[in-house]
């Protein structure tokens, strides 16, 4: 099964190696909807939801889904453990189930399911949907969350030496191969430093990584999940990678016989 599609040629088919994960907490007013879109545009692909004891009855409605619909499966875990515990989850399931890509998408309707054949399209260890290259926008936010997100960006790029102009983006396609290669025990972060943690992982590693533009829609309904706990773990994880960092690239050229 080859890892690259046309999104323009078999409409039907696109997506059919692919298993889209995803993490729900309180997403009862649009995981229908989301479902639905993505199952629309992509028919081929299987979808995993990973509900973490919604209180609002999203586990439920996960369920529901799945009755009617063997595209669906769903994994129900006993409280909010985490974004990056729920795609690890995912990862494992999918390697377990022979997929050869993983998708990574939130289910409040922030990533547009229409734009998931772009990303399917290319070929590459991991794609990225990025706001910040040419093509990319975000509607909907104002000018200080939009200050606050590339703040983030340049501060993981800087302190990472990354290429990457989106390296927080959630919208994402892995190639299992790539995923089956990491030490996914190793990965610490469990909020949204995860999306950083594994795309510098693969980076740093020497794996293929593409950027494609995508359209960023703020959440019509239901509250944001960043906390300032999120965002200090993701701030102090950056910041200690980029400083071992440093300190391996010393120590690997003080270990250098001189000239």
């Amino acid at each position: 099964m080859s890892d690259h599609v046309d999104p323009g040629a078999d409409a039907d088919r696109v997506g059919a190696d692919a298993l889209v994960i995803l993490p729900t907490y309180n997403e009862v007013a649009s995981l229908r909807d989301v479902v639905s879109r993505v199952l629309e545009i992509a028919p081929a692909v299987r979808i995993l939801i990973v509900d973490d004891a919604s209180p609002d009855g999203t586990g439920a409605l996960a369920d529901e889904l799945s009755t009617v619909d063997e595209r669906i499966s769903v994994i129900h875990r006993a409280g909010k453990l985490g974004l990056g515990t729920a795609y690890i989850a995912g990862f494992r399931q999918a390697i377990a189930a022979g997929y050869h890509r993983v998708v990574e998408m939130d289910a409040d309707g922030s990533h547009l399911p229409e734009e998931l054949p772009h990303l399917l399209a290319v070929d590459a260890d991991l794609v990225i949907g990025s706001r910040w290259i040419p093509g990319g926008r975000i509607v909907g936010w104002p000018r200080h969350r939009r200050a606050i997100s590339r703040t983030g960006t340049v501060v993981a790029r800087l302190a990472l030496r990354s290429r990457l102009r989106d390296i927080t983006s959630g919208y994402r396609v892995f190639s299992v191969d790539a995923l089956r290669g990491l030490d996914l025990d190793a990965i610490t972060s469990r909020g949204y430093g995860f999306q950083v943690e594994i795309a510098w992982t693969l980076e740093r590693t020497g794996h293929r990584l593409a950027e494609v533009p995508i359209t960023f829609v703020e959440r019509a309904s239901g509250r944001s999940k960043m906390t300032i706990g999120i965002v200090w773990e993701a701030l102090t994880g950056v910041l200690g990678w980029g400083l071992a960092l440093r300190i391996r690239s010393r120590r690997e050229r003080g270990a250098r016989p001189p000239r």
